[in-house]
Formats: structure tokens, C-alpha cells, sequence
């Protein structure tokens, strides 16, 4: 699977929220989020179904939608793309950018520490 657009993130986010949902609810759900039309909506659901993204159901005379993806496996691909382009697939890289930029809590360095830690451990095993 390919990296999600942002067009198809909106839409998988709210699936992913509550699914399954029916066009309107996703649309009327879009009109808030994004400012999409209901064509607009629709025509991107049509274009994910199409590649797999989500499946759709009829129900009566109402199509029903559920996502064929989960959002963690989602997540993880979109990472992986991300060190890759950016950070040429160096995460110390990506960490050092990041803390040189930010104000890290101590709360923040200690988690960060303790998923060092365990990342440490699993080489051990």
C-alpha cells in the first residue's frame, strides 16, 4: 500500500473514529472538517474504494463504508515514508532535529529515554 494523501487521511480519520458510516454521515462529517462539497466527498470515496482503501456496503438504498486498513499499520507506513524522504532513513536524525527544535517537558525526555531503554533491551535478547 502506498502512503495515504491527505485528502484520504480526512476521510480514513473518520472511519477510523467510528465506522461503519453511511455517505452522508462521511459527508456531512467532511463539510466540517475540510469544507468539502458532498460531490467532492463522494468522488474521493468512490477513489478509495477503488484502491482498496475501504469497502462499501449497500444498505438499501444507503452505501455504508468501513475502513479496510487500521489506522496503526496506516500510521507505521507513513513514518517509515517520512524517515525515508526527509531523514534519509536516520532516526537519529529525525530525534536530534526535533529536540534541537523543541522544548522538550521532562516528562518527554524520560519516555524518550525509556523507549531508548527498551530498544537497548530487545538487542540484548
Amino acid at each position: 500500500m502506498k502512503v495515504l494523501s491527505e485528502a484520504e487521511w480526512n476521510i480514513m480519520e473518520s472511519l477510523w473514529e467510528s465506522s461503519p458510516k453511511v455517505g452522508s454521515q462521511i459527508t456531512a462529517d467532511m463539510a466540517v472538517r475540510t469544507g468539502w462539497s458532498r460531490s467532492t466527498t463522494l468522488t474521493m470515496l468512490k477513489r478509495m474504494c477503488e484502491k482498496g482503501l475501504i469497502a462499501c456496503e449497500e444498505k438499501g438504498r444507503m452505501r455504508a463504508y468501513i475502513p479496510l486498513i487500521a489506522r496503526d499499520t496506516a500510521v507505521k507506513r507513513e513514518t517509515e515514508s517520512f524517515l525515508k524522504r526527509v531523514y534519509h532513513g536516520s532516526i537519529s536524525m529525525l530525534v536530534s532535529c526535533f529536540v534541537e527544535k523543541q522544548r522538550l517537558s521532562r516528562e518527554e525526555l524520560a519516555e524518550l529515554r525509556e523507549i531508548l531503554d527498551k530498544a537497548e533491551e530487545k538487542q540484548h535478547e
